[in-house]
């Protein structure tokens, strides 16, 4: 409630600055000359001031909304005896249904996870040394340039 009193507060104070910026209306036919400074800058407040209405009547529709949410859920609050967990439960949607769900959806990924290849080591062998080298930077597969030659892994991998 507090930082609903605030933006209370700071509403009024931004609306009272707002009104008591001079009052031009936009619509009126005359328009600024370019070199006339304080009616560029008449034009420039009314329109700031205008701005910072709309931003207020969101603020205070919101500002609205939140208080009934929060009257809300206030009522649905006195509705449990305290320490009763089966009738908070009722009110979040029941007892870590959220959790349950995400517990049922990694289980079903973990258990349709199938991992490849599978139970075929030779072919993870041939699929490595045929790939593998053009994936390393240029002149590391040349001759006498790499540490461990990919010639030399594949060899002991038994490809």
């Amino acid at each position: 409630m507090p930082y609903v009193k605030a933006r209370r507060a700071l509403g009024v104070v931004l609306l009272a600055a707002a009104l008591a910026l001079p009052a031009t209306s936009v619509a009126h036919a005359e328009e600024c000359k370019p070199d006339d400074q304080a009616c560029l800058d008449k034009e420039a407040n009314a329109k700031e001031a205008k701005e910072i209405e709309e931003k207020q009547k969101k603020n205070d529709e919101a500002a609205a909304k939140a208080d009934k949410d929060i009257k809300a859920a206030g009522e649905k609050l006195k509705e449990c005896p305290p320490g009763s967990s089966s009738c908070m439960g009722k009110l979040t949607g029941g007892k870590g249904a959220d959790e349950e769900q995400g517990l049922k959806d990694m289980t079903e990924t973990i258990s349709t996870n199938k991992p490849e290849p599978g139970n075929n080591a030779a072919e993870a062998v041939t699929s490595t040394c045929a790939s593998f080298p053009g994936s390393l930077p240029q002149g590391s597969t040349d001759p006498g340039q790499s540490p461990f030659p990919v010639d030399q892994l594949c060899s002991l991998l038994g490809s």
